[in-house]
């Protein structure tokens, strides 16, 4: 009988309950055996839930541990980087939540450290609002259906009209989530799989609510822009408007437009976000091409369709049956960059060129 893979968690917030866990339990030969949380109470709680064995009063401990093989790190990203690198020097593959990192320099110094272990295998949760549509762009694109790609348009609202009451969240935190913005990592990443990156960015950001209250009802102040309007040149030859905004009341669902010499797609999320979390399915595409009348719905044929495997991907690379595909350190480096790169244009006033 072959030996099971023995997983252990680090931070056990709303993804890693919902997706991770049961998505390594129902892998046969996998078993995740240990759990550190923020407190140990808190890990107890996802252990009895999750009928994990043991319990670690601090994620050290729990990478210390030599019966674990792999780490899936669920907590927020400023201990992805400490966490990930103690667990390549125990000899531990690493699964670790979005967004890689703090910053681009943490974000090379964990894809170094990955490369001085290829025998461990490194994976970051990828971006899945498009993983039901990405083949099916890709191949249109290959196919010439754009005919030369000319513009991008990108607009992306995770919020509503301007609120000053609005509570503190991790991901207005810069100690906590450090030059990730809103949502702006999670849709560059999906852009850089139909186009590739971009090579300049020129960023203006603003910061309408800079104070909110914390859950202690005290008041924190925040320096994370709420709003950026991104001019962005990419390699492959289209100039982009990205727009991320948690302040722009009766926005529409997040929307990409591809706008080609010969065709255009576009891609709506309109109720990707339900109350029973992601539906990937929701995510529809349009096009059309310069003979066609206007824009048509997209048919996604099902060999086509993707899915959420993350899970089942880092396991069956683990295995040897094939490599990482979503996604991989190197194209968590890329988003990293770019984050950190609109935010730099916008403090400094200047075009910022890749590579940082």
């Amino acid at each position: 009988m072959a030996k099971k893979l023995k997983i252990g968690i680090v931070g056990a917030g709303a993804n890693t309950r919902l997706k991770h866990i049961p998505g390594f339990q129902a892998i046969d030969g996998v078993q995740v055996i240990a759990v550190a949380n923020r407190t140990k109470e808190s890990g107890s709680k996802v252990a009895k839930e999750f009928n994990i064995p043991k319990v670690y009063e601090s994620w050290p401990d729990l990478i210390d541990d030599d019966d674990i093989d792999a780490v899936c790190i669920g907590t927020w990203p400023y201990m992805h980087y400490s966490i990930t690198m103690a667990a390549f020097n125990s000899g531990k593959h690493v699964l670790t939540e979005a967004r890689m990192a703090m910053n681009a320099a943490e974000a090379n110094s964990m894809l170094e450290a990955s490369m001085a272990y290829p025998e461990l295998i490194a994976q970051i949760v990828p971006s899945p609002f498009t993983l039901g549509v990405d083949k099916t762009v890709k191949r249109l694109i290959s196919e010439g259906y754009l005919g030369d790609l000319l513009s991008v348009q990108l607009t992306s609202h995770s919020g509503d009209f301007i609120d000053t009451n609005s509570p503190m969240h991790w991901r207005f935190d810069r100690d906590l989530s450090g030059y990730n913005t809103m949502l702006m990592g999670i849709w560059y990443e999906a852009l850089v799989r139909w186009i590739g990156p971009a090579c300049s960015v020129n960023a203006i950001g603003r910061v309408n609510v800079n104070k909110r209250k914390n859950a202690n009802g005290e008041i924190v102040f925040t320096s994370i822009p709420d709003h950026f309007e991104i001019i962005a040149e990419f390699s492959s030859g289209p100039v982009g408007h990205l727009r991320f905004s948690s302040i722009t009341g009766h926005a529409p669902g997040d929307q990409i437009w591809l706008y080609g010499s010969g065709g255009t797609i576009c891609l709506n999320t309109q109720g990707v976000l339900g109350p029973n979390g992601l539906d990937i399915d929701a995510v529809k595409l349009f096009g059309g091409t310069k003979t066609d009348g206007g824009l048509s719905m997209i048919e996604i044929p099902e060999s086509e369709r993707g899915e959420w495997r993350v899970e089942e991907e880092f396991v069956g690379a683990i295995r040897g049956q094939a490599p990482v595909t979503h996604t991989t350190f190197e194209d968590g480096v890329k988003y990293m960059e770019f984050t950190e790169a609109v935010y730099r244009s916008s403090q400094e006033r200047k075009t910022i060129y890749f590579p940082l």
